[in-house]
């Protein structure tokens, strides 16, 4: 049974290209769902993507494969709001629409750890922070070990102080 908008305080937002949907993003909203105590998760497909280089699979297709990838998960919906849309898609432009549907509701915007680093780079990202807490996926040091080279840190993200008090981690699973 899925809840009304009156009855979701804690909603996550969870957008891609989901060409192929893959296990890593169910994991991810999985852990979002548990650590966040999410009521919902509106899971939302991108339709013409801003910052894509490649042309991306049909947009029906990567609705119906985000379907089946978290078909099992009961606080899950899957929205097809930006690939209805026509333009580019904007995180803002969703947060903005679900804040209206869900005025009561705090919005946790998902994201992979991949994301993270390039926020400074999105679109209104300053107004995104106002509206959503940002939600990224943390690297598992054992996976940060693999990929880097030794007693080399990671290099943070040039974030303001006001976005950065904004951005919170998700523990993720290897």
């Amino acid at each position: 049974m899925q809840k009304g908008p009156a009855a979701v305080q804690r909603l996550g937002v969870f957008g891609g290209a989901f060409d192929p949907p893959h296990g890593a993003h169910v994991a991810l909203v999985e852990a979002a769902i548990a650590q966040l105590q999410l009521d919902r998760v509106q899971v939302l497909p991108t339709g013409q993507a801003w910052h894509k280089p490649r042309q991306l699979s049909d947009a029906a297709d990567r609705l119906a494969m985000t379907r089946l990838a978290f078909a099992h998960v009961p606080q899950v919906v899957v929205d097809d709001r930006e690939i209805l849309r026509t333009g580019p898609s904007y995180t803002v432009d969703t947060l903005h629409q679900l804040r209206v549907e869900y005025p009561q509701a705090q919005l946790y915007l998902l994201l992979g750890d991949d994301q993270r680093r390039a926020l400074p780079a999105w679109h209104q990202i300053g107004e995104i922070a106002r509206i959503a807490i940002i939600c990224a996926a943390g690297r598992d040091m054992a996976v940060r070990a693999w990929n880097e080279e030794p007693d080399t840190p990671s290099p943070s993200p040039p974030f303001p102080d006001i976005l950065q008090a904004r951005i919170c981690t998700l523990d993720m699973p290897l």
